[in-house]
């Protein structure tokens, strides 16, 4: 088993890895698996026990420029590929600011975390009528801890510091 490197027209990756697994599941080639790591442009990985097989997936494929000529190793690639937990410290009563998803750019306040399911459950702040959203973690950051002062406050107390100066 090796992994092959696929040169792509950028922003065309997904459209390729479509026509690369469909070519694979026809043709009935050994194709273990198509991968488009997040952030590379113009590339993908294709991993198979031969460059023919790799050669052959990709053959006829509109935007695939051709799988450069060695292997790449997979401590090459580990780190693209992984996914990475990382420790999270979210809590209750905290406020956090949705990053993705239909109310990115709102602040909710954080009434459950189950870190099982990898969700959080958040009542928007500006809402008129407060809604449970229950939302992916990813999908927030925090931006503030319960009982922490604001931004405002905290520029206030500088302020009054300063003038005692």
């Amino acid at each position: 088993m090796a992994i092959f490197t696929l040169r792509t027209t950028a922003n065309r990756e997904d459209q390729v890895m479509d026509f690369i697994s469909s070519n694979a599941q026809k043709k009935k080639l050994n194709i273990y698996s198509v991968i488009r790591p997040h952030g590379l442009r113009g590339y993908i990985f294709i991993e198979a026990p031969s460059r023919q097989d790799a050669e052959n997936s990709c053959q006829g494929v509109p935007y695939a420029r051709g799988i450069l000529p060695s292997p790449v190793k997979y401590e090459e690639v580990e780190s693209m590929l992984e996914q990475v937990k990382t420790a999270v410290n979210i809590q209750k009563n905290d406020i956090v600011e949705m990053i993705s998803g239909p109310f990115k750019r709102e602040k909710a306040k954080v009434s459950r975390v189950d870190l099982a399911k990898e969700e959080v459950v958040v009542d928007l702040l500006e809402a008129a009528v407060p809604i449970p959203i229950t939302v992916k973690l990813d999908a927030v950051k925090v931006i503030r801890r319960e009982g922490e002062p604001t931004a405002e406050e905290l520029e206030a107390e500088e302020e009054r510091e300063e003038k005692n100066e």
